[in-house]
């Protein structure tokens, strides 16, 4: 596997490296757009491409140390796609590493979330996404790229950030104080200290990026109209890394377009900027 942007071995090394990240490049339920599955290399090549210096927070975070595992794959069926992951996930939280994860589709979270809370027994999952996705089973299986937070809302304290697009038997789901809605959001930033608020200290982050406005994100499944724009997402981020204890994150639903590298970049601008965010507050 080769390493993350580029660094040398000495950043890159599995047992020194602070921060894990961990590609699961499942593309088995999504309904519409294809390509999720090449998501992470187009990544990797566009992070290749991009200066480790991050001018806002002064740091090179990759000297923290950042270890590309290897990738997650082979899976038979969405319920074999969750067990692995899942089972990957409870392992790798035994070790004292700070755990990202790339997608794939949506439906790579539900394992690594359920993970994730059976650890942290007070977590707050912040969903920061154009859909709502709380069916309890779409497409035959309740592992489906819809039904992607659907058991953190019964586990787990959920915060839903940009949704726009839903089926109307979600809401029977739907925790509406929790629910900050694109088109509620749009020009305000009065929201983002109340979800914060609402809060427990321990946070997973999950990010799909058809949150973006699709002017600046099209690469994915379903570009949905309207969405948040890069500063405003990274506003946002900046404060819930400040206040509040991330313990892990995944990015989501990166469908490349051919010969067009500005989506990847913004992935892994968000990927890295997300990094210099928790280790610059920690």
């Amino acid at each position: 596997m080769k390493a993350f942007a580029g660094i040398e071995k000495a950043y890159s090394d599995k047992a020194q490296a602070d921060i894990w990240l961990q590609s699961i490049p499942y593309d088995g339920t999504s309904t519409w757009g294809k390509g999720a599955d090449q998501g992470f290399e187009a990544f990797l090549e566009a992070a290749e491409n991009m200066e480790l210096y991050d001018i806002e927070t002064d740091t090179e975070v990759y000297k923290n140390g950042i270890h590309i595992l290897e990738t997650l794959t082979g899976f038979d069926s969405p319920e074999d796609m969750f067990r692995q992951t899942y089972e990957q996930t409870k392992v790798l939280l035994e070790q004292r590493k700070f755990l990202t994860f790339f997608g794939g589709e949506h439906s790579i979270s539900i394992g690594i979330i359920k993970a994730f809370y059976e650890k942290y027994s007070n977590l707050t999952v912040l969903q920061i996404d154009a859909h709502a996705d709380l069916r309890p089973s779409y497409g035959g299986t309740v592992y489906n790229h819809a039904c992607a937070v659907y058991d953190a809302s019964q586990n787990c304290n959920l915060i839903q950030v940009g949704i726009r697009s839903m089926d109307i038997a979600e809401k029977e789901n739907m925790n509406l104080e929790k629910v900050y809605f694109d088109h509620e959001i749009a020009g305000q930033q009065n929201w983002m200290a109340d979800s914060i608020a609402q809060m427990t200290d321990q946070v997973y982050i999950t990010f799909d990026l058809d949150a973006f406005d699709p002017a600046i994100m099209p690469a994915t499944g379903t570009p949905e109209p309207g969405g948040l724009d890069w500063h405003t997402v990274t506003t946002y981020l900046k404060q819930v890394f400040k206040h509040k204890n991330v313990v892990g994150f995944d990015i989501v639903e990166l469908a490349p377009i051919p010969d067009f590298h500005a989506p990847q970049f913004l992935a892994a601008k968000l990927y890295y900027k997300m990094l210099s965010y928790k280790f610059n507050y920690e």
